[in-house]
């Protein structure tokens, strides 16, 4: 009995104490002056909110930026585990914007020869990447679905690393994020260097851009296959970033070309061009300097400088060879809410605007067009290859397949998972031998099942897909209408010869995981 009225002594003078400090002392909270004790329960509550919501809240379908369910599929697939679902759909068929897609009555039944049989989570892209503007060294993606630009330092060293290695597992190439190449992009999987606004990496101390370090680095890493120059992306359009002094630590420091300890920021707009001739220009000397394939990558806002982009390339066949359109519901990197909510298009206008341009310029067939916003689920990669998507990029659904729990702690160097935190002790609990199978398998499911449901609708390859084999709900009178109608166009029909011929490609990338496929 001694010890239990000691302790609630203990208690009972702490509760004192918080309380004389809460009304004689503190004067920023007037909840917690007015009510003491009970006014620090209901900051800890709001605190917890939203992990209260997600899992005791929430339904399976109303969460976002990705609900329960979305994300028990990812889990699922990377564990192996039954993502399977049974007694019928629980989707309202009938909301505005809901997906159908029209299966044939005799789907395409591949040969028992087929490579697609022999590793139905492997899909090479139909295009090679700047072989229309006869690049030294063109590229065809091994993988229709690939990792989107996430920078080290925002995700920590052991995610990129698992990242990376389950791309070299399952052959798709991995962006680097604008932070640059770092060694843990190095694992063996195929790389594209993203080049922003303060050309990391790619820099000298005053933050200029340097030609002689981006020949060098594409010198040293034979992996390097292609160089995104990103514009914009989906979370903050015209805004420049930020990685906060506390994640800015010596290595980071070194691999961006920057002094450790302080902010690190990204500026709005690039200093290496101001028009579209000079973009161009700056995109034609990077590729000659390199003999890589160079594109672009943006969110989408206004159409006129798309418009005189398209003019000059047909004038001048000159231009990137691939185009990254990023949805404004992209979201890896933080952001103020009103750039992250209101500004920039999202993926399914953006991208259909911006590919009609190129298509009346005659150019859409000679374009690699990437999309990039929430596309890491089967029907809605599919309808992006449907309205004439190449290859697909996934962010946020990559860490969660490795094991983000979508604390959206992103910003403060606290992330509970040790995905996107500098700290070493949050970090210690990444597998990486683990981690990056269970990308790899979200990966291979991911795949195989837009493989799966592209035969269903009779077709060998998804680029395949017409903008007539998708139809969408008008949320009213149980109307529907095809993607075809609702955007206003069609695509462009692409030559597409045979599944085999793809992987017969001199350029075919993923060297490992092409290996293990070798007819």
């Amino acid at each position: 009995m001694t010890i239990i009225n000691s302790i609630w002594f203990w208690i009972v003078c702490i509760l004192v104490v918080v309380i004389i400090r809460d009304v004689f002392i503190q004067k920023k909270h007037t909840i917690s002056h007015n009510f003491p004790l009970v006014g620090h329960l209901r900051f800890w509550l709001e605190k917890i909110g939203p992990e209260l919501r997600q899992y005791i809240v929430a339904n399976n379908r109303e969460e976002l930026p990705f609900n329960r369910q979305e994300r028990s599929w990812i889990y699922a697939s990377s564990k192996k585990e039954n993502n399977l679902q049974g007694f019928g759909s629980d989707q309202d068929f009938n909301s505005p914007g809901y997906i159908f897609i029209k299966n044939a009555m005799m789907g395409y039944n591949a040969p028992a020869d087929h490579l697609s049989r022999k590793n139905p989570g492997a899909v090479p892209a139909n295009k090679v990447i700047g072989l229309y503007h006869k690049r030294e060294k063109p590229y065809r993606p091994y993988s229709i679905v690939n990792i989107s630009g996430m920078s080290f330092g925002s995700l920590s060293a052991k995610a990129i690393e698992s990242l990376n290695i389950g791309a070299k597992i399952a052959g798709c190439f991995h962006n680097t994020g604008e932070g640059s190449l770092s060694p843990y992009h190095q694992m063996g999987a195929d790389i594209v260097l993203n080049i922003g606004t303060a050309y990391f990496g790619v820099r000298e101390l005053d933050g200029s851009f340097s030609m002689d370090k981006l020949i060098q680095k594409a010198k040293e890493n034979p992996q390097l296959k292609a160089i995104e120059l990103k514009l914009s992306q989906g979370a903050k359009p015209g805004k420049g970033g930020m990685l906060p002094a506390s994640k800015v630590n010596q290595e980071i420091a070194n691999i961006r070309g920057i002094e450790a300890g302080k902010d690190a920021f990204s500026p709005a707009f690039h200093s290496e061009f101001k028009s579209i001739p000079e973009l161009v220009n700056f995109i034609e000397r990077m590729a000659k300097a390199t003999g890589l394939p160079v594109g672009i990558k943006s969110a989408i806002g206004k159409l006129e400088q798309w418009e005189e982009l398209a003019t000059y390339m047909k004038k001048h066949n000159q231009g990137p060879d691939f185009i990254t359109i990023d949805g404004g519901e992209g979201g890896t990197g933080a952001a103020p809410h009103a750039f992250a909510d209101h500004v920039s298009m999202p993926f399914t206008f953006a991208f259909a605007k911006v590919y009609q341009i190129f298509q009346r310029h005659e150019l859409a067939d000679k374009i690699f067009f990437i999309a990039s916003g929430k596309l890491g689920f089967p029907e809605k990669a599919l309808m992006a290859f449907a309205m004439g998507a190449d290859s697909i990029n996934i962010a946020r659904e990559a860490m969660l397949s490795i094991g983000c729990i979508q604390a959206q702690k992103c910003h403060t160097n606290t992330c509970p998972t040790g995905i996107a935190t500098s700290s070493k002790w949050l970090q210690s609990g990444i597998d990486i031998t683990l981690k990056s199978e269970r990308f790899n398998q979200y990966h291979h499911t991911l795949v195989k099942e837009i493989a799966d449901i592209a035969h269903a609708c009779g077709y060998e390859h998804p680029c395949q897909m017409t903008m007539d084999d998708i139809e969408l709900s008008m949320g009213d009178n149980n109307r529907t209408t095809t993607l075809a109608k609702a955007l206003g166009y069609h695509k462009t029909a692409l030559v597409f010869e045979n599944f085999n011929t793809l992987f017969e490609c001199p350029y075919l990338g993923g060297k490992e995981a092409r290996n293990r496929l070798s007819p």
